[in-house]
């Protein structure tokens, strides 16, 4: 060891924010593998759902961007198989997109800070992008959560109280006035890094343990 590097002192590795919807495409990829990949670094994930759709409408867009411009839609559903194929993540184009993930995005609210996000995130992904099927209804929601052992009939009412509506709208509104416009977007020590292309920048960003 050099005397420079005694001398600078060391941090632990940042966490890193990922800010998501299970509606969104290019949130499936970063979902399915950012754990894998945090881990391999030392960097702890922090779970961040919010709605995109009130993003779009401030933005003055109805709908995704994907659909409201077809050339860019029919790009993107080209790019998702490359990109998938590249990390290894399962895909299938829906048949519906995008999908309502209101629901599903209140119970990520309850279990944020719970051993099971991870999984319960990736399972909801493939149910969407894999499997082509509803994540919306407490039946969606419930068959995922059983799945994972837990209580679905109690989770379910947890997630569709009035408080925890109000927590989804108050993380929507957090992401708005952080500058978020899109997801999957990640936040590590205060920086924001967007689309799951800038996931393994913000990895490394978040993995830097010598002081700046």
């Amino acid at each position: 060891m050099c005397i420079r590097d005694r001398l600078e002192p060391v941090r632990a590795a940042a966490p890193i924010d990922i800010w998501f919807d299970f509606g969104s495409n290019y949130s499936h990829i970063s979902v399915m593998r950012i754990e894998r990949d945090a881990a391999g670094r030392g960097v702890p994930v922090v779970w961040k759902p919010f709605l995109l759709g009130p993003i779009f409408k401030a933005l003055g867009w109805e709908t995704s961007p994907f659909i409201l411009y077809k050339p860019l839609g029919d790009y993107m559903w080209q790019d998702m198989g490359r990109q998938c194929a590249k990390y290894g993540v399962p895909w299938r184009q829906p048949t519906v997109f995008p999908r309502l993930s209101v629901l599903p995005l209140r119970m990520a609210l309850i279990g944020a800070d719970q051993p099971w996000i991870g999984e319960y995130c990736r399972r909801i992904m493939h149910r969407n992008f894999v499997e082509d099927r509803d994540i919306h209804t407490p039946e969606a929601v419930g068959d995922v959560l059983a799945g994972l052992g837990l209580p679905a009939s109690e989770l379910i009412a947890q997630a569709q109280s009035e408080p925890n509506k109000l927590k989804l709208r108050e993380a929507t509104a957090t992401a708005q006035a952080l500058g978020i416009f899109g997801a999957p977007t990640f936040l590590v020590r205060g920086e924001l890094f967007w689309g799951n292309d800038r996931l393994d920048d913000a990895l490394n960003f978040a993995a830097q343990r010598s002081a700046p």
